[in-house]
């Protein structure tokens, strides 16, 4: 079973699942979390091969929507779900595959189709951080910083850096051995009818109108919005413009 961090208590509302994107973990949505809590109980797990959640040698979308499942059958009642990027594709497969378990999807940047961008330059870097140097968490930021060029990924990936273990609590072997699987997305004869509302950062490229034909295929009662001056990263960079969204949204 995933681990999960259980924000705020069971109300008449349809509990909320917040699934995580890659190399993240349900820690990162503590605060979006929390805040939503105020009106439904949030559960944010950290996802297969990361975080506090059990290692395994495959990570494919059917595997983490499987899982998905296990955590809403746990609670007995079906959830709304929030995924973000790989946890947005997750979230999709688990809404196309078990529809009975999901009464509304809200998808976070990312859309149901391949995409050409390697993640494996962070796994490189992650691996080639000396952890026998690092005392604190500044230390392997410090070390990241050299390799990697966008100065919020190292505050970003060290969340995931277990300091006293020395080690990453991320199984970059087999995120880096099953990387053609996070970056595709699989053929499911499927559709998910429910509504689901694609989020986006209107700096962001993941989701176009390109894509829109491909999303409406499968899910045809889906909605569209963005949040200005945000990019990928449209819930960190924009948290309380996030939080309003998916909460007028929740709530209409």
């Amino acid at each position: 079973m995933l681990t999960q961090i259980v924000h705020g208590d069971n109300t008449d509302q349809p509990a909320l699942l917040i699934v995580h994107g890659l190399y993240g973990s349900g820690r990162n949505w503590g605060v979006i979390a929390k805040r939503l809590s105020d009106q439904r109980q949030v559960i944010a797990v950290d996802q297969r091969n990361h975080g506090n959640s059990p290692w395994f040698d495959s990570h494919s979308y059917e595997d983490m929507a499987n899982d998905l499942a296990e955590v809403i059958r746990a609670h007995g009642a079906p959830m709304d779900v929030l995924g973000h990027s790989m946890g947005g594709k997750a979230s999709m497969v688990l809404a196309l595959k078990y529809p009975e378990l999901v009464n509304r999807l809200i998808v976070a940047d990312v859309a149901p189709v391949p995409y050409g961008h390697s993640q494996l330059q962070y796994i490189k870097a992650m691996k080639a951080v000396d952890l026998d140097k690092v005392q604190k968490r500044s230390d392997a930021e410090a070390q990241l910083r050299d390799m990697v060029d966008d100065p919020t990924l190292p505050v970003f990936f060290t969340q995931s850096l277990d300091v006293a273990e020395k080690r990453w609590r991320l199984n970059l072997n087999v995120l880096e051995q099953e990387m053609p699987k996070i970056l595709s997305f699989p053929q499911l004869d499927a559709q998910f009818d429910k509504p689901v509302l694609f989020l986006s950062g209107a700096k962001s490229h993941y989701v176009t109108h390109e894509h829109r034909p491909t999303i409406k295929a499968r899910f045809p009662n889906a909605s569209f919005a963005k949040i200005p001056d945000a990019g990928h990263w449209l819930h960190a960079e924009k948290p309380r413009e996030f939080e309003a969204a998916v909460r007028v949204w929740l709530n209409r």
